[in-house]
């Protein structure tokens, strides 16, 4: 038989565990939310940029011509940067026929008074053949997510994603069912302590 005290130290062990699902569940989902609802809103009102957070944009990598600093399938962070902050070695990414791409800067030049960049993978041999403008540049690498793609290469499957948000959903659901009843439960305990 369990005592008053046992209960309610099991009863407090589950509710602190509760409440930290919860933070959890929060510190995960409502920064993804605010990330995802700024960038939609950012493609909306310009449709022809790469929309940004805070002045930092992420790129998926496809291709292996920066092995071994940035490997296929890693993510990276870029950010908006004024043009004299881009220097020799310095790794960018920008537009090259509406694909992006992630090289290092070999060369910086001034060519009738329009500042360009010679640019190259780390894994390859020659120098890209197109020179850059600033204009076309995404941002400035500051840091990567190795291996993220194959995390968002599985999110892209509409079957996995509904199977997530039915999860989420049951589970949201279960968290609310679990504080009325622990509510009701409560209640009763003070109405059968007061009639004692």
């Amino acid at each position: 038989m369990y005592k008053i005290v046992d209960f309610e130290k099991k009863k407090n062990r589950s509710l602190i565990i509760l409440k930290i699902f919860n933070i959890c569940i929060c510190l995960i989902i409502i920064p993804i939310i605010i990330y995802n609802i700024t960038l939609i809103i950012k493609y909306i009102i310009n449709p022809r940029e790469i929309p940004d957070f805070l002045g930092y944009k992420s790129f998926e990598i496809m291709s292996r011509s920066m092995e071994k600093t940035i490997n296929k399938n890693d993510v990276i962070i870029v950010k908006e940067v004024p043009e004299e902050n881009i220097e020799i070695n310095d790794i960018i990414a920008f537009d090259n026929n509406k694909e992006i791409i992630t090289h290092r800067v070999v060369k910086i030049e001034n060519i009738g008074g329009q500042t360009f960049y010679t640019t190259k993978g780390d894994n390859n041999k020659l120098e890209d053949k197109d020179k850059i403008s600033y204009d076309q540049i995404e941002g400035k690498y500051i840091f990567k997510i190795s291996n993220m793609g194959y995390f968002i290469e599985f999110l892209r499957n509409r079957y996995i994603l509904t199977i997530l948000f039915i999860i989420l959903i049951f589970c949201l659901i279960h968290i609310v069912k679990v504080k009325h009843r622990r509510k009701i439960r409560h209640e009763k305990f003070k109405v059968e302590n007061v009639r004692k």
